[in-house]
């Protein structure tokens, strides 16, 4: 009988010891600062509500050159949200894991002014896959971690 206990202690302590190595080499972070697939915003994605946000933290071009000024989310449908700056532009809030290394939710494209179906998942350490679908037709890009 205690060499049978003994058996399980060392099993259990050996899985205690074992499981944060796995888990650290099977699940990335998505969190840091992205750069578009377009390279014209940087992205920061940070944990929230149990799941992932991302909010634009740079652009390309900080200043519109037609206006002289930061540029605004005017395609926004809301007219109250029309003159919010581009720079601190939440366009993902709360995706929730959906899979190892890969959060659902919607997602906010400031070029059209619409929310969109999403998904977002590590295709590397580096590589973001953001995609999207609107009804049947369905498109993604990769963005490239420039920072932590």
């Amino acid at each position: 009988m205690s060499c049978r206990f003994g058996i399980i202690i060392i099993s259990i302590l050996a899985a205690l010891l074992t499981a944060p190595a796995a888990h650290a080499q099977g699940s990335a972070e998505a969190t840091g600062i992205w750069l578009t697939q377009a390279g014209d915003a940087r992205v920061r994605v940070s944990k929230c509500g149990g799941g992932i946000c991302g909010v634009i933290v740079g652009l390309r071009e900080p200043i519109d050159p037609a206006t002289g000024k930061p540029p605004v989310d005017d395609k926004n449908p809301n007219p109250a949200l029309r003159k919010r700056p581009m720079i601190g532009l939440p366009l993902f809030g709360g995706m929730q894991p959906s899979g190892p290394n890969r959060w659902s939710g919607q997602i906010y494209n400031a070029d059209d002014g619409s929310t969109y179906v999403s998904h977002i998942s590590l295709a590397g350490p580096d590589t973001l896959k953001v995609e999207g679908c609107v009804g049947a037709i369905c498109g993604g890009e990769n963005s490239t971690r420039v920072g932590r």
